[in-house]
């Protein structure tokens, strides 16, 4: 479980069976518990190829770093999602990552802010998908 949700976290995120799950930089205490069958984990580190996911979960720890986010968006297009975690200030950790900082760096491309979610006591997640009318576009380029 994460934070204060008796939900798990698995569901929280949208994890389902036959899933194509990539985690980009995950701290090293951080997992994920009884995923469902059939998922597909790839663990990797920032800048390492993102193709065909559908959901992306990707660990940042500071503002500079956002931009690279964006690459992400063509490898769950067009009905994956991305969960863009940051510190908690909770966690009493320092960083510059906002959610504001987050929605400033997707919503000009065209990807939405839907729900936000405790990932543990250490990390907040930003879900983030591409607009409904942007779904049915050509898939976009880096």
């Amino acid at each position: 479980m994460a934070g204060y949700s008796e939900r798990p976290l698995v569901r929280k995120l949208g994890i389902k069976p036959d899933h194509r799950l990539v985690v980009i930089d995950a701290p090293p205490r951080w997992s994920l518990a009884a995923l469902p069958p059939g998922v597909e984990v790839t663990e990797v580190t920032s800048g390492s190829a993102v193709d065909g996911a559908e959901v992306v979960v990707v660990f940042v720890r500071a503002a500079a770093h956002l931009p690279a986010v964006l690459a992400l968006g063509p490898a769950v297009f067009p009905d994956g999602m991305i969960w863009v975690a940051w510190p908690r200030k909770a966690g009493a950790h320092v960083s510059d990552v906002t959610e504001q900082a987050i929605r400033d760096t997707v919503l000009p491309v065209g990807l939405v802010d839907v729900k936000v979610a405790a990932l543990d006591d250490d990390w907040s997640g930003l879900k983030v998908v591409w607009r409904k009318e942007r779904r049915s576009g050509p898939p976009p380029s880096t």
